[in-house]
């Protein structure tokens, strides 16, 4: 992987996954290609430019530690490279927009956080 730390790890970066035999890439890190069963993916850092493909308002916390924060927008967000991810939003993001990600502590724990960027196409 990158030297630069994914936020699953402790990072403030979004990794990603290609097979260098099929070409597939994936979001959550294996030791094979899901497609192929090759048994040595790369790890690629994501540009953390996406559009958002769905949205919701959570308005019942899973933990006291998220309840101290509803109502909060959560969003699936098509990354630029070609995979799907879950995160937090700025309030009023909405489908269709352009987002840029940045890793947040949000209710003690660090989560992709998508901000609208009006500088992508």
């Amino acid at each position: 992987m990158n030297e630069t730390l994914d936020w699953t790890r402790g990072g403030t970066v979004v990794h990603y996954q290609q097979c260098p035999s099929c070409h597939h890439l994936w979001y959550f890190e294996r030791d094979f290609c899901p497609a192929c069963g090759h048994t040595a993916p790369t790890a690629q850092q994501a540009s953390g430019l996406g559009v958002v493909h769905a949205s919701t308002l959570v308005h019942r916390a899973p933990s006291d530690e998220f309840r101290a924060i509803v109502p909060y927008q959560m969003v699936l967000v098509d990354m630029a490279e070609g995979f799907r991810v879950m995160g937090h939003a700025q309030p009023g993001v909405a489908i269709g927009d352009a987002v840029r990600c940045e890793v947040r502590q949000i209710a003690g724990r660090a989560v992709p956080y998508f901000l609208k960027d009006d500088h992508v196409a």
